[in-house]
């Protein structure tokens, strides 16, 4: 039972395993909802999504699956049988109640009586909406039975799904970010110590040295916890770039947030000889990247953000900078950062389906030794995963 369902979940990839479908399976064995598909898509979206990012593409699926059904009961129907149905029903029923069934013609007369009593009803209501249509009714009367949005928004019509609203569109792991979302996912790299001057209340340790004093205060201080993480930035500018720029905008913005000790340059295309820090004097006051690899130590992380698209000789030739004449090729400075700095990454804001139609930003994968990442949420999460190993 709902093995489709749960196939069409990792179709959509919401990463839902077994444990979780024997947990849902268990909750309709308990009874928890039924025969109700608004309480039934609650109870599967809490046993099979496990993280709030993910249930975009649980209502997708969900509405792919269950596209056109108002209950649950077209689904009962079609994986219970009948007979089974049957004798559960009957289990229910004390004697007085199985002898007052039989009275009536059996279980088959009374589901085509209450049948027939259904239809009717809908005839019934059907004429009373034409009449409301013709003014044959009042207001207050049509009001109380349609409710106060008029004819066919009452109780009788169901809301939009829930499912297809898409209220968490904004989560789903794959769009592009905002710098909020930035600064959670930049987090993960952190990491705190306690250096500088004692300046901190330090709670735990006061309330035992208070105590241990026979409830004489004892104020405790400790230093400040600060983030001790060292990260160098480069960002690709200009050409290409210039799709990305609002997004590279907001992530230049949080990694200044989140991080005490960062310094940030810009480069084209790709890494050669010289970087710069300003744009508007990046003729006249470059940096040369011998200096930057001197200067800071192994022990920084190092984040490249580039699309790495571009002509292929712009990597491996001399010369092959489209702004100046290139002593030794892009890949060479690459590699020395490569081999210099333990923790490196390249996160590209290109979509990550695209990467293997460019011969370039394949050139670069290899270079970085496949720590290349695309800018999303997942992509800048398992970045920073890999730069705090």
């Amino acid at each position: 039972m709902l093995i489709n369902f749960f196939l069409t979940l990792r179709k959509y990839k919401v990463p839902a395993t077994i444990r979780e479908l024997m947990d849902l399976l268990k909750s309709l064995q308990l009874r928890i909802v039924y025969s109700n598909i608004d309480d039934f898509y609650l109870l599967s979206r809490t046993c099979m999504v496990k993280d709030e990012k993910n249930y975009d593409k649980f209502d997708r699926a969900f509405s792919a699956y269950f596209k056109g059904l108002e209950d649950l009961h077209g689904m009962l129907e079609s994986l219970i049988p009948d007979e089974w149905l049957r004798r559960e029903f009957e289990k229910s029923l004390s004697p007085e109640e199985l002898e007052q069934l039989e009275s009536l013609g059996g279980l088959e007369k009374l589901i085509e009586a209450f049948q027939k009593a259904k239809e009717e009803q809908a005839k019934k209501e059907a004429e009373e909406g034409e009449e409301g249509k013709d003014g044959q009714e009042g207001n207050a009367d049509r009001q109380g039975r349609d409710g106060p949005g008029g004819p066919g928004r009452g109780k009788k019509k169901k809301a939009k799904k829930v499912w297809d609203q898409r209220q968490y569109k904004n989560l789903d792991d794959s769009v592009e970010l905002g710098t909020r979302n930035i600064k959670m996912a930049l987090r993960r790299l952190r990491k705190f110590a306690r250096t500088g001057q004692a300046e901190e209340l330090d709670i735990d340790t006061t309330i035992r040295s208070t105590a241990h004093n026979g409830g004489m205060l004892d104020i405790k201080m400790r230093p400040e916890r600060r983030n001790t993480v060292k990260v160098l930035t480069f960002f690709d500018i200009g050409g290409s770039m210039d799709a990305h720029v609002k997004v590279c905008e907001e992530l230049f913005s949080a990694t200044r947030t989140e991080f005490k000790h960062l310094e940030s340059y810009y480069f084209h295309n790709f890494l050669y000889e010289s970087v710069w820090k300003d744009n508007k004097r990046r003729m006249n006051e470059r940096i040369p990247t011998w200096e930057i690899l001197n200067k800071y130590a192994g022990d920084y992380k190092v984040v490249f953000v580039g699309d790495a698209t571009m002509a292929p000789y712009e990597i491996t030739h001399a010369g092959g900078s489209v702004e100046h004449w290139n002593e030794e090729p892009g890949a060479t400075w690459v590699t020395r950062f490569a081999e210099h700095y333990d923790k490196l990454v390249w996160i590209n804001p290109t979509p990550q389906e695209t990467w293997e139609y460019s011969s370039s930003v394949s050139m670069t994968q290899e270079l970085v030794e496949g720590k290349m990442y695309p800018l999303t949420i997942r992509g800048l999460e398992e970045g920073m995963n890999t730069l705090s190993k």
